[in-house]
């Protein structure tokens, strides 16, 4: 602590005060994670031979090895970066991200992984494609998919920048833009080169390699502390400034109604949007059979919830040894909250336990998010090239040649796009970027899963308002937030247009696509033979037979 107190009165970066002493090992250690992480892509790479390859990892990985790889792309930056940084600032409130991932697995294990995975080939379209309208669904839900995995890469980005900021000492907006676009290079590396299967792989790796990190800091943490959760709860509350108010609801919302409207908002959007998040979506696909799929899910119910329940000594830990002055002198939104933690737990600022304990975990954090987006990138480049390019431009006469290649090129624009989007939004907090990118999932994709899957009378007019409606809304809520405008934390700061006051739009967005469906479907006639496919698809969904 003393290192670092030394850092923040001299004017340095806390990163150059703190680990200048021992940059070269940081750097060496942090690019050996990095490396193996590239070779496991090229070795899958070279096991990619066809479109099944590419999209689904040619369906042959089993319900462990998939729990595992959804366990890694599920756990993000978000997870790791921005709730332990949400709790280490706000305590009890920051635990409501922990809570609200946790808890969105029991709605994609019973509403969506066993019939999603039995009426879909490579993308969450296949499944709405199968008794709606071809062409307008897909040009839909590819839109959908699109947007979705932008969100979610800004916080992996977000993410991503912090970090790297914090081992190279770089401080100032321009360090961070060109580790963003760093960040993005490789990313579009994995993609291109590995596919599903080099992805799966790496999230494989990932998740275990993240477990085991975040394991190791929870032991150190409590052992700190004489393995007492009181001590660890109290010395947190003391030193965040706040007191008993820290591990109490309302530090962050329950200010005033519009903050506990925000806090419903919130909820909802974590606890529904899970099941309507694309690069979720296709990890059903990776499995053989329905049975494997729903295997997955319980796998990384497990692995998601014992990773959950550490990030109680990840954000309490943080505001405990770290401190909160020290942690936002750092980053602002606390972002870099968990690699400090990993320096102090391994003997503090300036020591070599220190030092290697925070290029792991800051190693493992980055391989957390090149998987993450990875994943992401897959999911948006595959919706664009399987939906988008050949079913609805090319309208199927296409070679698969053709739409692999088209994949890889829409990655990289994707990744383009990703990037430059990233360089403005640095000062978010990663767990609340995340949280816009399931309000936009749960209010456009979610609906239409459901009606698809399980309403008769859903019609394609219903489909195309619950996905374009739910888009927009919630989309132009965003733009027109807190989030956007109107403070220092903004994406633009300078500029006041925040006129919706709720930072998560999912309280009207996603009713909205709810009601939009339903509206939509009332309002129109059902095509010829509708009953007849929506009973073949109820069957195939509950059976898998006729699965590919």
């Amino acid at each position: 602590m003393t290192g670092m107190t030394s850092a923040l009165q001299s004017g340095l970066p806390l990163a150059a005060g703190a680990a200048g002493e021992h940059r070269t090992l940081i750097i060496t250690l942090f690019s050996v994670f990095v490396a193996a992480t590239l070779a496991i892509t090229v070795w899958a790479g070279r096991q990619t031979k066809d479109a099944t390859d590419f999209y689904a990892g040619g369906r042959s990985f089993t319900g462990f090895q998939n729990g595992l790889a959804i366990s890694g792309d599920y756990m993000s930056a978000a997870s790791f970066l921005g709730i332990a940084g949400a709790i280490a600032l706000f305590g009890y409130d920051g635990f409501l991200y922990s809570i609200g991932f946790l808890v969105a697995w029991l709605v994609a294990l019973l509403l969506v992984a066993e019939p999603l995975r039995n009426s879909g080939r490579f993308t969450m379209a296949d499944a709405l494609a199968y008794r709606l309208k071809q062409r307008p669904v897909r040009t839909a839900a590819g839109t959908s998919t699109i947007v979705v995995s932008i969100f979610y890469l800004l916080a992996q980005m977000i993410g991503a920048g912090a970090l790297v900021a914090l081992l190279l000492g770089a401080s100032g907006e321009s360090s961070r833009r060109w580790i963003i676009a760093l960040v993005g290079l490789v990313m579009v590396l994995y993609v291109t080169i590995g596919g599903m299967k080099g992805t799966t792989w790496v999230q494989i790796v990932k998740a275990v390699l993240l477990i085991l990190g975040t394991l190791l800091i929870t032991v150190l943490v409590l052992n700190k502390v004489g393995w007492n959760i009181s001590t660890l709860l109290g010395r947190a509350a003391e030193e965040s400034g706040k007191g008993k108010a820290f591990l109490e609801p309302g530090l962050q919302y329950g200010k005033d109604g519009t903050t506990k409207l925000n806090f419903i908002s919130l909820g909802l959007a974590l606890v529904l949007g899970t099941a309507g998040l694309p690069h979720i979506l296709i990890r059903f696909y990776t499995v053989p059979t329905a049975k494997a799929a729903r295997k997955s899910v319980n796998w990384a119910i497990g692995i998601i919830g014992a990773f959950y329940l550490m990030t109680i000594a990840l954000g309490f830990g943080a505001a405990a040894l770290v401190g909160s002055k020290s942690i936002t002198a750092s980053d602002p939104s606390g972002n870099t909250a968990a690699p400090l933690l990993a320096r102090e737990v391994g003997g503090g600022a300036g020591s070599t336990g220190g030092a290697v304990l925070l290029a792991v975990i800051s190693a493992v954090a980055f391989a957390t998010i090149l998987a993450v987006v990875a994943g992401l990138t897959l999911a948006s480049s595959a919706s664009f090239a399987h939906d988008l390019w050949a079913n609805v431009i090319r309208k199927g006469k296409t070679s698969e040649k053709e739409e692999l290649l088209t994949a890889k090129c829409a990655a990289v624009v994707i990744g383009a796009v990703a990037i430059l989007l990233s360089i403005f939004a640095h000062r978010l907090n990663a767990a609340a970027v995340v949280a816009l990118a399931f309000a936009v999932a749960a209010s456009a994709n979610l609906p239409t899963i459901l009606y698809s899957l399980f309403w008769k009378r859903f019609t394609t007019q219903g489909a195309l308002w619950s996905i374009y409606g739910g888009l927009i809304s919630s989309v132009g809520l965003v733009i027109f937030s807190p989030v956007v405008s109107g403070n220092e934390k903004a994406l633009f700061p300078g500029m006041s247009f925040d006129f919706f006051p709720l930072g998560n739009p999912g309280l009207v967005s996603i009713p909205l696509g709810f009601l939009l469906g339903w509206l939509g479907s009332l309002l129109s006639k059902p095509q010829p033979g509708a009953d007849a496919k929506y009973a073949e698809l109820e069957v195939r969904s509950l059976t898998g037979h006729g699965a590919h």
